[in-house]
């Protein structure tokens, strides 16, 4: 899913370190949190408001995102209160320490619905036995023992990085103007990497906060995941893609959760649905004779699926066979063993 390199321009060469910024446009910071993982940052946003700050992300709970923060609000945040975080989705890098940030400066939490909402629910799974049909479901795409055992273990880690999430939320819908700092920044939601995945556009400074919506090296991840075994998350996030690039200007700075803040969004866009539409067509070839999810990985990607891969491999798996299932072009079939097969229609 690469994007010619001339299509894509990249105004800054280097990151602020965590703890220090780099001014983006007047009232717009960029701040960086690391991660532990390949992964290594995330990009967060400080938005000059009225009183004090409204941060757009937050990090993943750690010490070292606290050190971060901490950094940042004694030093180039000059000691200024936070008014509102404003989170672009559920997963922990982006609202892990929502939470810590409310709670510190008494504050709301703005975020969609069903971002709060799964969020809260996927939390709640903390230190609970992985479900029967969770493991169905994995089993069905092909998994060993070996590897069911490994999801056992690690069943409900999603909630260790989020610092309790507070208790009440702000909703944001698509289409809402958010007026921060006197500026009107519109909300653009997307589907398919989460459920209600929110960007902000300002079209007075020419800025659009994509989160992961759109990334400028990496495509997200868009998988299937047990609690919705027959959701079409590629067909809402293909949907999602389209809207973008119908209602967002090509000529913004897109300031994104990953990498460095790029312009040529809708190069970005095209590469990213021409990308999945190249993997569709793969896997249709692929798919002349019966095979479990697992069995496809070879067709969809470049490198090796080691056991770390396995979980975020198999749902974007699932993600492209149930596109093809739920518009007839490939039929699924379950084994007596459990296992489902997909091939092509005959």
């Amino acid at each position: 899913m690469s994007t010619d390199s001339n299509a894509l321009r990249f105004p800054y060469d280097e990151a602020p370190v965590p703890g220090a910024v780099q001014t983006i446009a007047d009232g717009v910071l960029w701040l960086r949190m690391p991660l532990p993982f390949s992964l290594d940052h995330i990009n967060v946003w400080a938005l000059r408001d009225e009183e004090g700050w409204t941060l757009v992300d937050t990090g993943m709970q750690s010490r070292a995102t606290a050190k971060a923060w901490d950094e940042a609000f004694a030093g180039p945040l000059g000691g200024l209160p936070v008014t509102r975080v404003i989170c672009t989705h559920m997963h922990p890098d982006h609202i892990g320490m929502a939470g810590w940030l409310t709670r510190r400066f008494s504050c709301r939490l703005w975020i969609t619905r069903l971002e709060y909402i799964i969020c809260r629910m996927l939390v709640a799974d903390t230190g609970r036995e992985a479900p029967a049909d969770a493991l169905a479901f994995y089993r069905a795409a092909g998994w060993d023992q070996r590897a069911i055992e490994h999801y056992k273990a690690r069943f409900g880690d999603f909630g260790r990085g989020i610092y309790a999430l507070p208790d009440s939320y702000r909703r944001v819908q698509h289409g809402e103007v958010l007026t921060i700092g006197g500026r009107q920044w519109r909300a653009v939601v997307g589907m398919g990497h989460s459920p209600e995945h929110l960007c902000l556009h300002c079209p007075e400074l020419g800025l659009m906060i994509s989160g992961d919506q759109v990334l400028p090296g990496i495509s997200s991840n868009v998988s299937v995941f047990p609690t919705e075994p027959e959701a079409d998350p590629l067909g809402d996030w293909l949907s999602s893609l389209a809207a973008v690039k119908a209602s967002i200007p090509d000529d913004v700075l897109v300031l994104p959760a990953h990498n460095l803040p790029f312009r040529g969004l809708h190069a970005r866009l095209d590469a990213l649905i021409g990308g999945h539409e190249q993997s569709l067509e793969k896997l249709r070839a692929a798919l002349d004779e019966p095979r479990r999810a697992i069995d496809v990985f070879e067709a969809l990607y470049r490198r090796p699926i080691d056991g770390e891969l396995l979980g975020l491999a198999t749902g974007e798996a699932l993600a492209h066979l149930n596109y093809l299932w739920a518009r007839g072009q490939i039929v699924r079939e379950r084994a007596a063993d459990g296992v489902d097969r997909y091939r092509t229609v005959q």
